[in-house]
């Protein structure tokens, strides 16, 4: 396991200074194809995107977080909808069994696949033989758009019986149990819907959620963020997603791209990781969205009259560069913005 002085930024820091924790967990992001495209998800999924992980990418990613933090490593395997892909998540759950790397945490999915007892039975029955701990449902109004909820509904009363309630993790359990029709509804009561979704359960308007949902909560003009960096959540993030092409996230910051595995192992990537960097992640370390504002303004980019939170007007600007082509090795890939 390392040690926070093996980070060449923490070494030069004072004793009482912020330390860049330790990555301990990971979450693989399968691939970027999905049955459903949610208003909220942070990295565009839709029916049409691709991308799907090879089994020794996945490898690499578990070997190097069993290198990072040892027994704390925690990896789940999401999406996208990873079971779309059953017969590849398989591989991959098996292969590393095959080179004993510990059990997979969680598998995450919404549960479309679900649609007969037998079925699930046979694929949950599978996960538990492969090691899989825990299994995450999405149920929610934003996924309720695109997904029945009998299929849900199945899958967690069989994962109760089988992994026990403590494994099984239900996003948001009120829907489940107090359902929103959300598909004959009209767009003022879908918009209804989200805004009481949000208030209930609040969350980050990147990805997708910058788009259309961050519109109905926009009230905050630019200058409410000038004095926000983002120096704390690359710093304080105890995880990293990887997308299906390599690119590793820092925690759930989607679309700004640290570095990619294919290229540099996680753990060197770690190690070398510094705040202090000369590109758009050193731009938002120092001075947050609003320096990469004035980046983006003498390009062409247009600020908004208002904007829901920073991740907002972070997003709503990597958009537009990217369009520019402007940043183009740290703003991507392609599937992760509209």
């Amino acid at each position: 396991m390392f040690d926070l002085s093996d980070n060449t930024y923490n070494r030069g820091l004072a004793r009482n200074e912020r330390k860049f924790k330790l990555w301990r967990s990971a979450g693989l992001l399968l691939t970027y194809r999905c049955n459903a495209s949610c208003e909220f998800c942070y990295y565009h999924c839709t029916p049409q995107k691709g991308g799907l992980m090879p089994v020794e990418t996945c490898i690499a990613a578990l070997r190097s977080l069993k290198e990072l933090a040892s027994e704390a490593a925690k990896i789940h395997l999401t999406g996208g909808e990873p079971f779309l892909y059953w017969d590849h998540l398989m591989a991959i759950l098996e292969q590393g069994r095959r080179e004993r790397l510990g059990p997979v945490d969680l598998v995450e999915t919404n549960g479309f696949w679900a649609t007969s007892g037998r079925l699930v039975d046979e694929r949950l029955r599978a996960l538990l033989d492969m090691g899989v701990q825990r299994l995450k449902i999405s149920v929610d109004p934003f996924h309720q758009e695109y997904a029945d909820l009998e299929p849900a509904s199945l899958l967690a009363r069989k994962a109760v019986e089988l992994l026990g309630a403590d494994n099984v993790l239900v996003r948001w359990e009120k829907y489940l149990r107090q359902p929103v029709d959300m598909k004959d509804l009209n767009p003022a009561q879908r918009d209804q819907a989200y805004i009481e979704t949000y208030r209930e359960y609040p969350f980050r308007f990147a990805g997708r959620s910058a788009d259309h949902l961050a519109s109905l909560f926009a009230s905050k003009p630019v200058e409410a963020f000038a004095d926000l960096n983002c120096r704390a959540d690359f710093l304080g993030a105890k995880g990293v997603h990887i997308d299906p092409y390599g690119n590793v996230f820092s925690g759930t910051c989607s679309g700004i791209i640290v570095g990619n595995i294919n290229e540099t192992p996680l753990e060197e990537m770690w190690k070398r990781f510094s705040p202090d960097r000369s590109d758009l992640i050193g731009t938002l370390c120092e001075r947050g969205p609003c320096g990469l504002l004035e980046h983006a303004e003498p390009l062409g980019y247009e600020r908004l009259d208002a904007y829901a939170d920073k991740c907002h007007l972070c997003t709503h600007v990597r958009q537009f560069l990217r369009e520019c082509d402007s940043e183009s090795q740290v703003i991507g890939p392609a599937d992760s913005y509209r």
